[in-house]
């Protein structure tokens, strides 16, 4: 959006140095919610990594120019080192980010989570009040995630709300976006479903089509008046890379003389990164090309290190995701749009159709709007 209303020149494009690494480094937690990917739980689960064993995997990543880390779980603040994991990370110069529910963040360990210094701590909420607390399983679990929040805000750290789209909060979306301002918070996470875990089991749940464009309008107009105040907020989208193709037909509506450019700079972002620049260690230490393929191992860093296996191409589905263009199928195959969105999320494609390479079902664009504006 600020591109759209201040252009700035086009510059070559800079790979990461290595993917973003989201690292789950405990399944337990304090919620059950009904979109977890991880299927986690108020237990202890069984092989999970040993902290030696994280401080050894965190050297592996960092030879291999890993630049960012984010550490989730389960909640990550039950993990009984999470500080001393935490100040490691830091004092080996990642960029640490923290995925949490919110409602472990207290009074009681505020000073300990602002001395770390983490460059963002990403909050989920699912709604207001009971709508929150209906998906979370747990009575009072949004004010207590709100009040983790606004303890970042007070002590200075950049926190944000992560947002998972369905068909039964999506009426609660304009007063998220309300909370953004009511509580002066600095980033919004819009996450479409992804059909992995607790995900996958309640994927009839994702928003109907006309629902996510209607949102994803929201999002847009919403996004140009912070920019047009001057309110400084950082929104991003995630689990359906269609949002850059579908905002790239917004600007052509509103901002015609941009969508060259636009085109240009979104085709430079390059759309999903999944097993490219974005990569998940799970608790026991297996990796899978991100988040959502937890039903996919591609080894494991207790027996291989995560550069061997990030690097392996022999596997079929890293081979498919690490080339360019992907093997896709079906409307991927024939979408004019595979520059920016890069065949959107495999995941979904293996989970309907069997096969990662079909087309995305989560794609809400109509076929006029997969070819090319240009054309």
């Amino acid at each position: 959006m600020r591109e759209v209303l201040n252009p700035t020149p086009i510059k070559p494009i800079r790979k990461p140095s290595g993917p973003v690494v989201i690292w789950n480094i405990i399944r337990r937690c304090n919620l059950t919610c009904k979109h977890c990917y991880t299927t986690s739980a108020d237990v202890d689960f069984p092989g999970e990594l040993t902290t030696p064993e994280i401080y050894t995997v965190m050297n592996e990543l960092k030879r291999f120019k890993v630049p960012v880390l984010i550490l989730s779980g389960g909640e990550p603040l039950l993990h009984p080192d999470i500080f001393d994991i935490s100040h490691q990370a830091k004092s080996m110069g990642f960029y640490l980010a923290l995925s949490s529910n919110g409602t472990l963040i207290t009074q009681q360990n505020i000073a300990q989570i602002s001395e770390i210094n983490y460059q963002y701590v990403g909050i989920s909420l699912d709604g207001i009040g009971v709508t929150h607390d209906k998906f979370r399983q747990k009575k009072g679990s949004f004010s207590e995630s709100l009040k983790g929040i606004g303890l970042c805000r007070d002590n200075g750290i950049k926190a944000g709300i992560r947002f998972t789209l369905t068909q039964d909060n999506v009426n609660d979306f304009p007063a998220m976006l309300n909370l953004m301002d009511d509580e002066d918070i600095d980033k919004f996470y819009l996450s479409h479903l992804n059909y992995g875990g607790r995900g996958n089991k309640n994927r009839k749940l994702d928003a109907a089509f006309k629902m996510t464009r209607d949102v994803m309008g929201q999002l847009f107009e919403q996004c140009l008046k912070w920019e047009q105040e001057g309110v400084e907020r950082e929104v991003v989208t995630g689990n359906n890379d269609a949002d850059a193709v579908y905002f790239l037909h917004w600007v052509k509506k509103n901002y015609p003389n941009q969508v060259s450019h636009i085109k240009e700079k979104l085709e430079q972002w390059g759309g999903n990164a999944s097993g490219v620049n974005v990569a998940n260690i799970d608790n026991v230490g297996n990796v899978h090309p991100d988040t959502f393929w937890w039903n996919y191992n591609l080894g494991n860093v207790k027996d291989r290190p995560f550069s061997d296996i990030w690097s392996d191409t022999s596997d079929p589905l890293m081979d498919g995701l690490k080339s360019s263009p992907r093997p896709l199928k079906g409307r991927c195959g024939t979408c004019d749009y595979q520059k920016i969105c890069n065949g959107n999320t495999r995941v979904r494609a293996q989970q309907i159709h069997q096969d990662p390479w079909r087309e995305d079902p989560g794609c809400y664009l109509d076929n006029l709007e997969i070819s090319d504006l240009e054309r």
